[in-house]
C-alpha cells in the first residue's frame, strides 16, 4: 500500500486519496468557507451599498466583476452570498438525511404494513421532480430562506430513505445481528451497535454529494422568487436580477451562475472521493 502524501487524509480508518481534480475542489471549497466566515477578507466593501452613479459598470480595476443595476459591487455580493449557499446546502442535506434515516430505519425494522406504507409514500415522492416537491412545501409554509431550506431538505428525504431502508434490511439479516440476537442482546442495543453503523456511513457519503445538489436547488428557488428575498445577496436571486440585463450587462448573471456551478462541482468531486473511501472500507 502506498504511503500517504500531502493530499491524503484519513476518514474512519480508510484513506481518502484526492486526485488533482479533488485537490482543486478542496482548495476552492476552502476559499468558499473563508468567504462564508470572513467575507471582508475576499470581497471587501458592502454588498448592499447602492451607488446609482456606478450602475452597470463592466468588470475593471474599480470593480473586478462589475456592478449591478443599482451600482452594487458584484464581487462583494457573490462573496457575501457564499454563506447563504453553503448554509442552505448543509442544513438542507442534514434535514433530508435526518428525515430519510428516520423513515428508512422505521421501514427497515418495522412490520410489513409500516414498510409498505413508507415505501409507497417515498416512491411517489421520489418519482416527482424535486423542484415540484419543494414548491409544494413552500406553498404550504410560505416563501423565505428558512422554508426554502426545509423544502429542499424534505424533497431530498425520499432518496435517503430508500437507501437506508435497503441497508437496514441487509444488516438485519447479517450474521453479526443474528449472533447478537442469539446472545440475548436487547433490540435497542442491536440497532445502535450493529444496524445503524452499517447504514450511516453510506448516508454520509451520499449526503456529501447531496450538498452540491441542495445548493443548486436552493438557488433555483431563489431564482423563482420564493427563496431569499432581495436585496439580500444570494446567487440565485442575483441570476434572476440579471435576466433583464443579459445583453447589456451579462456579468450580472454570468458570475453568480459560475459561482453556483463551481461550488456544486467542488462539493460533488469531494463527495465522490468520500464515497470511494466508504466503498473501500
Amino acid at each position: 500500500m502506498r504511503g500517504n502524501t500531502g493530499r491524503d487524509s484519513t476518514v474512519r480508518g480508510s484513506t481518502v486519496r484526492l486526485r488533482p481534480a479533488g485537490a482543486v475542489a478542496a482548495a476552492f471549497l476552502a476559499v468558499a468557507v473563508v468567504a462564508a466566515v470572513w467575507p471582508t477578507v475576499l470581497g471587501g466593501g458592502d454588498p448592499l451599498a447602492v451607488h446609482p452613479a456606478e450602475a452597470l459598470l463592466p468588470p475593471g480595476a474599480g470593480h473586478l466583476l462589475g456592478t449591478d443595476e443599482s451600482g452594487r459591487d458584484v464581487l462583494a455580493r457573490i462573496v457575501a452570498g457564499t454563506r447563504a449557499s453553503l448554509v442552505v446546502g448543509v442544513v438542507a442535506t442534514l434535514v433530508g438525511g435526518g428525515v430519510g434515516v428516520l423513515l428508512g430505519v422505521a421501514a427497515g425494522l418495522g412490520g410489513r404494513l409500516l414498510d409498505a406504507v413508507i415505501g409507497r409514500v417515498t416512491e411517489v415522492a421520489f418519482a416527482l421532480p424535486l423542484l415540484l416537491v419543494a414548491l409544494v412545501v413552500i406553498a404550504v409554509t410560505g416563501p423565505g430562506p428558512v422554508p426554502a431550506t426545509l423544502a429542499v431538505g424534505f424533497a431530498t428525504a425520499p432518496g435517503y430513505a430508500r437507501i437506508v431502508r435497503g441497508l437496514v434490511r441487509t444488516a438485519r439479516s447479517s450474521q453479526v445481528v443474528e449472533t447478537a440476537v442469539l446472545a440475548g442482546r436487547s433490540p435497542a442495543r442491536i440497532v445502535v451497535r450493529h444496524v445503524l453503523p452499517a447504514a450511516l456511513w453510506p448516508v454520509v457519503a451520499v449526503g456529501t454529494l447531496g450538498i452540491g445538489q441542495a445548493v443548486v436547488w436552493a438557488s433555483a428557488l431563489s431564482y423563482l422568487g420564493v427563496g431569499t428575498p432581495p436585496p439580500a445577496p444570494e446567487w440565485g436571486a442575483m441570476l434572476a436580477d440579471g435576466r433583464t440585463y443579459l445583453t447589456t450587462a451579462p456579468w450580472m448573471s454570468t458570475f453568480p451562475g459560475l459561482a453556483i456551478v463551481v461550488l456544486a462541482t467542488a462539493v460533488t468531486v469531494l463527495g465522490r472521493a468520500v464515497r470511494r473511501s466508504g466503498a473501500a472500507r
